[in-house]
């Protein structure tokens, strides 16, 4: 059953921590362009469902995915390399974002601290907003500093005051990093995410998770809390205006990317 947004609409964040890709910024379809460009790059044909399997994935790990699915392991880091660029050049000529993600934050931007945990490159996301005129709002950006598969970064729960490489999801890193950047206990912030990869991080690190976009497939939407088709629907619209202004003092814009601990 889809749990509606309903399971949320008597409380109110501290602070939202927003995804990028497919939740802000339309480059789902990028990526996907993306990957088919690599492949052919390659001589090579796309396994069967591959796209929902690369969903919300590192752009590391896609990289060897696509090599493991096609038997060609030794083509990981080309692979990899060429995923990348031709991302990059597609979201330069055309960075669209997702239906209702301006409003949603405009409408939070000074209210709210808000902070963007993606598990694409820096670079990649300070580009996306930038051209949408969406990076201003955001204080905090919190991307992955350790190659997938490292685990030697913290787990959760685990209290370790040394710095920490920042895992990518599934693992809780971007998100618990977020919420610490934006002075507030997880569990008072919102995860807005389109992939259970990104739900699944999120759930992990302790926030409640509004899921956003098409549902998956068979219906299953993993940890989130609730889930909605668009942040443009009215009832998303409503239920966001409604929330009251942050006390915090990291409410307020700024510009502090944030690619390590």
């Amino acid at each position: 059953m889809t749990p509606s947004l309903r399971t949320l609409s008597n409380w109110s964040p501290e602070a939202v921590v927003f995804d990028c890709d497919g939740t802000l910024m339309d480059t789902e379809r990028h990526w996907q362009d993306a990957r088919t460009r690599a492949f052919r790059e390659f001589g090579l044909l796309p396994p069967p469902g591959f796209a929902g399997r690369a969903k919300g994935v590192h752009y590391v790990d896609c990289g060897r995915l696509m090599a493991e699915e096609t038997n060609k392991p030794e083509l990981a880091a080309d692979l990899t390399a060429a995923l990348l660029a031709h991302f990059l050049s597609l979201v330069a000529e055309d960075p669209l974002t997702m239906p209702g993600a301006c409003e949603t934050v405009r409408l939070l931007s000074g209210r709210l601290p808000l902070a963007v945990a993606s598990n694409c490159p820096l670079e990649v996301v300070e580009e996306s907003l930038g051209r949408a005129g969406l990076r201003r709002h955001f204080r905090h950006i919190v991307v992955p500093t350790a190659p997938p598969g490292d685990a030697t970064g913290p787990g959760p729960g685990r209290d370790d005051e040394r710095p920490q490489a920042v895992r990518p999801k599934p693992w809780p890193d971007v998100y618990a990093t977020a919420a610490r950047l934006c002075g507030v206990h997880p569990g008072t912030a919102l995860a807005v995410e389109d992939s259970l990869t990104g739900v699944e991080s999120a759930w992990r690190a302790g926030l409640r998770v509004l899921g956003v976009g098409p549902l998956p497939d068979d219906g299953n939407t993993g940890r989130a809390d609730a889930w909605v088709t668009a942040l443009d629907r009215p009832e998303v619209l409503e239920w966001v205006r409604d929330w009251p202004r942050a006390s915090s003092p990291g409410a307020g814009q700024g510009h502090e990317p944030h690619g390590s601990l």
